[in-house]
């Protein structure tokens, strides 16, 4: 199937030429002619699935009609959970919207100073993407009129239920129109999104695109075991000199990890910065900007500020600590292997988590295939780790580990089971990790060394005897 096939007008299917893409995805596929018609869709879909363009495209061809009402005010508006993620749907909004002859997208998000905001507000919008918090602000002090609204979209609605916007969004509805059209995606269709749908959309059609059993098919998934914090940071800095690491995510389960970890590998010569929700919008968005350019190598983040991250450079994901949350490993993973690509999903943990793992391998289906490095082998046992239930995908997972604080996570397991496998220990000398004062936000570290000796097995891997007790 082709765009030409979905019913978008002749500006929309130019704009798509121009990015490159001749094919939709299977979320654009389904969802976009039901948007189309008219009806309210509810649907779960995986990052990095194209879920963006399945609502910003419609919402861009609703555009091309005039309002029956004049005004100021949004005609569709998108609320996401993160600033990260609303920065990431506003650049979507301008890619496909730029043979459109006027489309005014304004962003609304924390971080970002008051006045910016009210004067964008005062110049009229035709798209409002915002996050519900800053919104409400907005809302409340009359800079923001939604009575023009004919389309929302909650995206990543899960993640904002999670953060407990709950209260925020409802006091959104509230303002806007009744017949309006409304969108919801979201990870998985969990009770609170089934509550969430039912009271906010009227008879949604219901897309599920992929279901979280079947996830992230083309990231290999890895599980490295550490004794203590000490060994769980020699094990990073190696990861992350092997030369097939273009660039890198690690993910930490605080801020003040994610602060020291930062410059634990800046000291260490690595290119690396830290981002999370403490740091000012101006000092996140220009780490951003240096990851996407390249100038980073290594970015040390939370999971909030990590919503919305889509850098196609990304060939690694690395969970120094657990994610809290089953559901966050998929979203953490999901920064890899982005537009169809291949992907890599390490994560780091100790014995005393293993239960943390089977909550991940349980929520995915799938075993995460242990792995070791020669000579920063664990001396601690690991027992041998059962499958998740009768069945489950051979692919190739993932999990993790806690260091700097509390942590979740897991993954897939490859046709191996649990064999371990290790690569060649780097020539470098075991690193020590100073506890000096967090680097400031944004700050970059100097260029990585040159790499370390990889084995002769592709990727430098190479398979090794199980280090499990029987």
């Amino acid at each position: 199937m082709k765009f030409e096939t979905l019913g978008l007008n002749k500006a929309l299917l130019e704009a798509i030429a121009i990015t490159g893409y001749t094919d939709p995805t299977d979320v654009q596929m389904r969802a976009i002619p039901e948007v189309l018609a008219g009806s309210d869709v509810l649907v779960s879909a995986q990052t990095g699935s194209g879920k963006t363009a399945a609502f910003m495209l419609p919402a861009l061809q609703l555009l091309a009609e005039p309002h029956k009402v004049s005004g100021n005010g949004p005609r569709v508006l998108v609320l996401t959970p993160t600033r990260e993620l609303a920065m990431q749907v506003t650049k979507a909004t301008e890619t496909y919207g730029r043979k459109m002859k006027r489309v005014r997208t304004v962003s609304i998000v924390g971080g970002m100073p008051y006045p910016v905001q009210n004067r964008l507000l005062r110049m009229g919008v035709d798209i409002l993407v915002a996050t519900p918090g800053r919104l409400l602000d907005q809302m409340q002090s009359g800079r923001v009129d939604l009575s023009r609204v004919e389309m929302l979209v909650f995206d990543e609605a899960d993640r904002m239920l999670d953060m407990g916007f709950k209260d925020d969004i409802d006091a959104v509805v509230a303002k806007v129109p009744e017949d309006r059209q409304t969108l919801l995606f979201s990870a998985t269709f969990d009770d609170s999104i089934v509550r969430m749908a039912s009271a906010m959309m009227k008879n949604p059609v219901r897309i599920d695109v992929s279901g979280h059993k079947t996830r992230h098919e083309n990231i290999e998934q890895r599980l490295l075991y550490a004794d203590d914090l000490s060994h769980k940071n020699r094990l990073l800095d190696h990861l992350l000199r092997d030369t097939e690491v273009q660039q890198a995510i690690v993910f930490t389960s605080t801020k003040r990890a994610a602060d020291d970890l930062a410059l634990d590998l800046i000291n260490q010569g690595h290119a690396a910065a830290a981002l999370h929700g403490d740091m000012k919008q101006g000092a996140r968005t220009r780490t951003l900007e240096n990851l996407k350019r390249g100038r980073l190598r290594v970015l040390v983040a939370t999971d909030v500020a990590a919503r919305g991250i889509d850098v196609q450079g990304i060939s690694h994901v690395i969970n120094f600590d657990l994610p809290r949350q089953a559901e966050d490993y998929v979203h953490r993973i999901g920064r890899t292997g982005r537009a169809g690509r291949s992907g890599i999903a390490i994560s780091l943990a100790n014995v005393r988590e293993n239960f943390q793992v089977k909550l991940i391998e349980r929520f995915t289906t799938q075993m995460i295939p242990v792995i070791t490095i020669d000579g920063l082998e664990p001396k601690q046992k690991v027992f041998d780790r059962k499958p998740p239930g009768k069945s489950f995908n051979r692919k190739g997972a993932g999990g993790n580990n806690r260091g700097h604080g509390n942590g979740n996570n897991a993954g897939a397991c490859s046709k191996d089971g649990d064999k371990r496998s290790s690569f060649s220990k780097s020539s470098f000398g075991k690193p020590t990790f100073s506890k000096s004062s967090a680097p400031k936000p944004g700050f970059v570290g100097k260029a990585l060394p040159a790499a370390a000796p990889k084995s002769d097995t592709p990727g430098g891997w190479k398979k090794a005897s199980s280090f499990a007790a029987k």
